[in-house]
């Protein structure tokens, strides 16, 4: 019933619902609460916390459970179902276009001003054409698009091409993004390039830096004589 106090719980207050005598019942009742209690120690400090352990007591005996509680015993709550959720069941022409398209049809069809009804069929083949390529990303023909929307309005909405523009096909699917004509190579690049040839130019440097090093270290001392200028001049 609820399961953060774990399946023993459960079984323990089943057992204490079968337990004919009241004072033992009590006594099991107790010892429940405290076992459910240790199995949430952190929520000792909040107020109304031993009700709350008792409320869960009873709901997890599904308030069958008779004992004699510190609280009133909470009321079996009424389980109400949700009211039913509408939905449409008027089969959609094309599937790929959905129903809101053809809202916009039947919208469009009731629009007497001819400019804006222009307008409306513009952008209704242009949607119509997007979600069209939702579904297949490959091309589509204009004239399919045109088609649809003559079918689907039974001849009443008609696409002007002389005044009308179709969004093409590269724009919808962003084919058509400039690409920068100086695109930074990423660091790293030559190095991947090169591979061997870089890495054995670096070890042999590498090796060279270390020898260097270590003839300094090693090679004599040779001070200059006690009585020799600090300056010479060169003749």
């Amino acid at each position: 019933m609820l399961p953060e106090y774990g399946r023993n719980i459960q079984n323990m207050i089943r057992h204490a619902i079968r337990i004919e005598d009241r004072e033992e019942r009590n006594r099991a009742a107790r010892t429940i609460i405290s076992v459910m209690a240790s199995t949430n120690p952190n929520y000792k400090d909040i107020e109304d916390f031993n009700h709350k352990l008792w409320d869960h007591l009873f709901a997890i005996s599904d308030y069958e459970l008779d004992v004699d509680s510190p609280f009133p015993k909470p009321e079996r709550p009424e389980k109400k179902r949700p009211p039913r959720v509408f939905y449409p069941q008027k089969p959609i022409r094309y599937r790929h276009y959905g129903k809101n398209v053809e809202y916009f049809i039947e919208k469009a069809r009731s629009v007497e001003d001819t400019e804006v009804k222009e307008k409306f069929v513009e952008a209704l083949a242009n949607l119509m054409k997007k979600s069209y390529l939702t579904w297949n990303r490959d091309s589509v023909n204009d004239e399919l698009i045109i088609n649809h929307l003559r079918e689907m309005s039974e001849g009443n909405l008609v696409f002007n091409e002389a005044h009308s523009k179709m969004t093409s096909t590269q724009d919808i699917l962003g084919f058509n993004k400039k690409k920068p004509q100086h695109q930074q190579q990423p660091q790293g690049k030559n190095f991947k390039k090169g591979g061997k040839k870089f890495k054995k130019h670096y070890n042999n440097n590498n090796q060279n830096q270390q020898a260097g090093q270590y003839s300094n270290q090693h090679r004599p001392h040779n001070p200059p004589p006690r009585n020799a200028p600090d300056n010479p001049k060169t003749e």
